[in-house]
């Protein structure tokens, strides 16, 4: 699992909560460390989404295990569904623990709107890894998303196989009815 960063570390700062009983010496505790990479999954209660937001979140946490920090669910309204994450990303490349600085990097993985409806757990946990462990196997996962890609790959070099014989076919037949090949410029 990764190491708590502290917030100092982000690109942007919370406003920490006010408190009339504290000290200028205690810091919120909630706000005092964020557990990186952490995934936000921001969906509408009006629409119903929490169900289907916990799903995820579950799935998430099923296949990435400590490897991720946190995955919050984060109500809201307006019909949004958006799966966030969080993480480090090392400004330089020092071998020495502490000498690197540190910053936080936000990606939207998946966005209702802008991707068309809600994601397929498979292309979730894909884009997850993706991110956070590019050299990592999710085994089944993957190759079902081998599987599709290359269907659909199939069906796009079927569909330019038809495409290329009908205007091989067009090329035949002007040939043929006025006895001399058309310049390929002008067709």
């Amino acid at each position: 699992m990764s190491e708590p960063t502290s917030l100092a570390t982000q690109t942007e700062k919370p406003k920490p909560t006010s408190t009339p009983t504290s000290t200028p010496d205690e810091k919120p505790t909630s706000l005092e460390r964020v557990h990186l990479p952490r995934i936000s999954i921001k969906f509408c209660t009006q629409c119903r989404w929490m169900l289907r937001a916990a799903y995820f979140a579950q799935e998430l946490l099923s296949t990435f295990n400590t490897d991720l920090g946190e995955v919050a669910l984060v109500p809201m309204t307006g019909g949004v569904f958006t799966v966030t994450i969080w993480h480090a990303e090392n400004l330089n490349s020092s071998s020495q623990p502490g000498d690197s600085d540190v910053k936080t990097k936000e990606i939207i993985l998946w966005d209702r709107k802008r991707d068309g409806g809600f994601p397929e757990v498979k292309a979730l946990k894909s884009l997850v890894r993706n991110v956070i462990a590019p050299e990592r196997d999710l085994g089944h996962t993957d190759r079902a998303l081998k599987k599709e890609r290359d269907e659909k790959n199939l069906k796009v070099e079927k569909k330019d196989d038809e495409k290329s014989f009908v205007e091989q076919k067009g090329k035949d037949d002007s040939e043929s009815s006025s006895g001399k090949k058309e310049c390929e410029d002008c067709i």
